[in-house]
């Protein structure tokens, strides 16, 4: 699975499977009524099956797509959805799935084997023509789908990689129907418009509006004997309330029945006689990949050329005092490009601290000097006089007072930086297009094993890729490339700890913070079988009670 712009979101099992998952999850017997009503927070660049890269698309394409198989969210163990059954080689190499019978698309066509054929041919297509360069590092290695009969396809590799099972596993199945040729005028509808073979079905879309989806009442897993208890609302009403602030008012007052929170508004804005009698606020702590946000630096761009210039600027965040101030020592400060708990992180590299004087002296020794006395730094790059001047882009207005933070203690070292809040649609445009100076964004805690190359790869630059910063480094791009071919984990992690280190040296990005815990909120309508899982909430579980 990719990991996915948040503002993200995860994908070994080998050799075949049972039909059915060991243990049911949730609540057979739950009603199966009522309208969830959730936030999505941001309207959707685009619907688009495959082109689309934010999390908001995600959130939608979770309850009407499907893919072969699907993680179990308290074991991590793969289970099957539209394959029933899999093998793989003695190799390794082979990975064979048989197609579920009888499985229709929400236009009421069949699905067939074409159709999971097309999904990966769409994926690798070398002219890039559906737009889909974000995914295409996951499938390099996979030569070929290939259709053995109309029930049974085979995915071949070029060679190991150790998430070669997972990424065929986890391959999202789009109709080829609709996607292989369509015209310009269904191009357009294919933005706001999806079909899918899921417990959901897209009912109503008004872009920046509302989104209405309804159970599905064919949905071929429902009934199903030793299926886990999902689908159990008859309609989700998903809005698009982008402050966090105001979506815990509406669940107040009964607008939401759920939302994540950040730890600020877990401690300060869930207190009052509502709360404890009709809304609930809950920590936990589960297995599940941890999110991480970021300021990045479009390394393009002159003024971030420099290690030494990065690493000034990474050392005026006050990290200590943004988790202070506002998380409630609810968080660590990040320690490099994936979450500090990971297996695959480096334990020998420290959070940067925050010291504005070593700042100060390694952008002297980068040259940077106030030569005309109006307090802001400046370098003669390229034969040029430049000013240490720019703006980041911000996509979430609550995000607004740690960049102002930031902004404060880089305007004492004489450096000018601008914060302008760009509404989400606008923000993904300017990322494609690689208009930007620098950015404030986040990532998805993406699987539990790492593997860097969609974000970090030299490779992942081009073609609308995620490396959207233009990082490059031939030492990173050697070891990510060895660690893709390493199957043995322990090994595996050991190459990739070299990685992380390497990374957070270079200082690309200013690595915000890692959760230690995960915060949500519900109305008390709402019955679930637990609070956590071992890999997630298990929100597709929960149930309505009247």
């Amino acid at each position: 699975m990719t990991l996915k712009l948040l503002s993200l979101l995860a994908l070994l099992t080998f050799y075949s499977a049972n039909i059915f998952a060991a243990k049911t999850l949730g609540n057979v017997n739950a009603p199966k009524s009522g309208t969830f009503l959730f936030n999505v927070g941001s309207s959707p660049t685009t619907l688009h099956a495959l082109s689309s890269t934010d999390a908001y698309s995600s959130k939608v394409q979770s309850y009407i797509l499907e893919s072969l198989l699907e993680r179990n969210v308290d074991t991590y163990d793969w289970e099957p959805a539209l394959a029933t059954k899999w093998k793989v080689s003695k190799d390794g190499t082979v990975f064979t799935f048989t197609l579920r019978e009888s499985v229709k698309w929400h236009d009421g066509k069949p699905l067939t084997i074409e159709d999971v054929k097309f999904s990966f041919d769409a994926i690798v297509h070398p002219k890039n023509k559906y737009k889909t360069a974000h995914l295409k590092s996951f499938y390099e290695n996979i030569k070929e789908a290939k259709i053995l009969d109309k029930k049974t396809i085979q995915f071949i590799a070029k060679k190991k990689y150790f998430r070669n099972f997972d990424v065929v596993a986890g391959l999202t199945i789009v109709p080829k129907h609709l996607y292989e040729n369509p015209t310009k005028k269904q191009k357009k509808k294919l933005n706001k418009t999806l079909i899918g073979t899921g417990a959901y079905v897209l009912d109503k879309y008004q872009r920046n509006k509302k989104l209405i989806l309804k159970r599905n009442e064919n949905w071929w897993a429902a009934g199903l004997k030793g299926r886990k208890a999902e689908g159990n609302f008859s309609k989700i009403r998903m809005k698009f309330v982008k402050d966090e602030g105001k979506s815990l008012q509406h669940l107040v007052k009964g607008g939401l029945d759920f939302v994540s929170l950040r730890p600020e508004k877990f401690v300060k804005n869930t207190t009052g006689k509502s709360w404890g009698k009709e809304v609930f606020k809950v920590k936990v702590q589960n297995k599940a990949p941890v999110s991480y946000s970021f300021i990045g630096w479009n390394l393009t761009n002159p003024l971030f050329k420099s290690k030494k210039t990065r690493q000034a600027l990474y050392l005026l965040v006050n990290r200590k005092l943004m988790i202070e101030k506002f998380l409630f020592n609810l968080s660590l400060p990040a320690t490099g490009p994936l979450f500090r708990q990971s297996d695959y992180a480096n334990p020998d590299v420290k959070a940067v601290t925050y010291d504005p004087t070593k700042a100060l002296k390694l952008l002297r020794e980068d040259g940077w000097k106030d030569t005309d006395g109006d307090s802001v730094l400046d370098k003669i790059i390229d034969g040029k006089k430049v000013k240490f001047s720019f703006t980041i882009l911000e996509p979430l207005q609550d995000f607004m007072k740690y960049l102002t933070l930031f902004q404060q203690s880089a305007k004492e070292a004489g450096i000018d930086v601008k914060l302008k809040f760009v509404e989400w649609n606008t923000f993904i445009k300017l990322l494609d297009e690689r208009k930007f100076e620098a950015v404030r964004l986040a990532w998805g805690g993406g699987a539990v094993d790492w593997d860097p190359k969609q974000i970090w790869h030299t490779d992942s630059i081009a073609n609308g890729g995620s490396n959207f910063i233009g990082y490059s480094n031939k030492t990173v791009d050697s070891l990510i490339d060895k660690a893709r071919l390493t199957l043995d984990r322990d090994k595996r992690i050991k190459v990739l700890r070299e990685v992380f280190k390497t990374i957070a040296e270079d200082a690309p990005y200013v690595f915000f913070f890692n959760n230690k815990y995960k915060f949500y909120a519900h109305t008390k309508r709402m019955s679930r079988e637990k609070d956590t899982y071992q890999y997630g909430v298990g929100l597709g579980y929960w149930w309505i009670t009247k």
